[in-house]
């Protein structure tokens, strides 16, 4: 079990989860979890965690095959200017590893936003906090649970 996973149970949240075996040479994580989950790759989102002027973290939730816009994420976090965060300041933030980012019960709740191509799904993957474990769930649970927005993030 991940933190993630012991929320969802606790608050009662449907979900599937999804394990596979990953590769350890794979850099692309959610790319890599849709091909061995075997769904679409516009279901499974990515979490990234990105710095707002230079001080406050942010995370953005997106499709695995898109590119975060930093214009966007700022805009949708009323920044004036946003960057990815280092991998430590994600690490220590999340309490994940890099390709286990979970966007569920990371040690600090930040600010988060889902792309708005989330919407129009009925369902979608985000890690389950580990490399090779992913949750399927609602946009809308997701979003109640993480007290998130919807905006377009994607470049």
């Amino acid at each position: 079990m991940t933190p993630a996973i012991d929320l969802l149970i606790k608050q009662k949240i449907p979900h599937q989860l999804h394990e596979y075996q990953h590769d350890p040479a794979c850099q692309a994580y959610g790319l890599e979890a849709a091909e061995k989950i075997g769904v679409p790759v516009e279901l499974v989102f990515k979490t990234l965690v990105v710095k707002l002027d230079a001080k406050q973290l942010a995370v953005a939730i997106i499709p695995v095959a898109e590119k975060l816009s930093m214009k966007a994420i700022a805009k949708a976090a009323k920044a004036k200017k946003a960057v990815m965060a280092e991998a430590k300041e994600v690490q220590r933030s999340s309490g994940y590893i890099l390709g286990g980012v979970s966007p569920l019960a990371q040690k600090r709740q930040l600010a988060t936003f889902i792309d708005d191509s989330a919407r129009s799904l009925s369902t979608i993957y985000v890690s389950g906090g580990r490399r090779g474990l992913d949750i399927a769930l609602t946009p809308t649970d997701l979003k109640e649970l993480l007290k998130a927005n919807y905006a377009p993030l994607t470049a």
